[in-house]
């Protein structure tokens, strides 16, 4: 009696562990297909679609846990993790993993993915004009860019946390992360505006033009330190990002070991040096990294500014300009797997950073 109690147990659980899961996917496959079809007013589809979202994820991970509940306790604590994390995984899965491998199978096709041709496009990547010229300039916006918000980002940090205007000072610095790149390329376009032969009403011309020197197309003519002047827009927004992550790191560093340090005889900047940099070094990296990340995936600026013109072209805009303007799936997709692989070491310095400090 006992056995059978246990197989009708366990005959029960399973067809629970098929039935729920089921029933959720019909349930909500009805309902994507019903606002589909629907046709309803777009305001009344949006708040029926955010009240279905919420309430429906709440549905999907209570009536799993449900399931999860009746398992014997070996068992549950083994599979109750799985519940919690599966849809983000499968969802991460469809929206990323699927894509990309997705893309590298047609980066080893022509422009119209009908002929294999193997590694012709990242052959072509690395010898042709253009795209050596966005790997130059990307190359550019990664050592000046990330070196200089950086730098900028410690050394704000430092001064603004010994100031008696420090939160003013943060603010200000702050500011401009609160705007997107593309109302940021905007902002600069103005500065950077010039009018051959006539009034100069861009902020950096008219500057010059005051104090006796001649206006310049900064974005065109000045090749190719005119990257400079597009990299000087990301200085100005990711400087304060830095600011604000270095000055809670440099606020945890304990008083007594800096009180310790000068009590020894060392100055500010050996303090600094030999203090405060080690003290930091995790999160220096962990903010180098990520701007570099960002750097190397640059692609608003470059488009708003310049539209990748007058020798500015990033991989990015390549990318763009080669999927979506020309129709060269093959070469797009090349470019795309370029960008992912420049990105995947710096990613993984993180990762590795990151479980050292006791993340996972």
């Amino acid at each position: 009696m006992e056995l059978q109690a246990k197989k009708g147990h366990t005959l029960r659980l399973l067809l629970l562990s098929l039935l729920v899961p089921a029933l959720n996917i019909a349930i909500h496959g009805l309902f994507f297909i019903l606002f589909r079809d629907a046709g309803l007013h777009p305001i009344l589809n949006a708040v029926i679609a955010v009240i279905w979202g919420a309430f429906g994820i709440y549905f999907i991970y209570y009536s799993m846990n449900w399931v999860v509940e009746q398992y014997p306790d070996q068992w549950k604590r083994r599979v109750l993790p799985f519940v919690f994390i599966g849809p983000a995984v499968l969802l991460l899965g469809w929206l990323l993993v699927l894509p990309t491998l997705r893309t590298l199978y047609l980066s080893f096709f022509d422009s119209n993915s009908a002929n294999f041709i193997g590694l012709a496009n990242y052959a072509a990547v690395f010898t042709d004009r253009l795209l050596v010229m966005a790997l130059r300039n990307n190359l550019l916006w990664v050592f000046f860019g990330t070196l200089a918000c950086v730098t900028l980002g410690l050394l704000i940090a430092i001064l603004a946390d010994r100031s008696s205007f420090e939160k003013i000072a943060k603010g200000l610095i702050f500011m401009p992360m609160a705007i997107s790149f593309v109302a940021a390329g905007v902002i600069w376009k103005f500065i950077y505006y010039y009018q051959p032969g006539q009034e100069q009403i861009g902020l950096l011309n008219a500057i010059v033009v005051t104090f006796g020197g001649e206006a310049q197309a900064w974005l065109s003519m000045i090749r190719p330190w005119n990257n400079l002047f597009l990299i000087a827009i990301l200085i100005w927004m990711q400087t304060g990002f830095a600011m604000v992550i270095f000055s809670a790191a440099i606020k945890s560093i304990p008083e007594s070991i800096l009180e310790a340090a000068r009590m020894d005889g060392a100055g500010e900047i050996r303090i600094f040096f030999s203090v405060i940099i080690p003290y930091i070094s995790g999160t220096l990296l962990s903010v180098t990294t990520t701007i570099v990340v960002f750097t190397l995936k640059i692609f608003d600026v470059v488009m708003i500014m310049t539209g990748g013109q007058y020798e500015t072209d990033v991989v990015a805009t390549q990318f763009y300009r080669q999927l979506f303007m020309f129709q060269n799936t093959g070469y797009g997709s090349t470019l795309a797997i370029v960008l992912l692989i420049a990105v995947i070491p710096v990613i993984i310095i993180n990762l590795r950073q990151f479980r050292r400090e006791g993340g996972f």
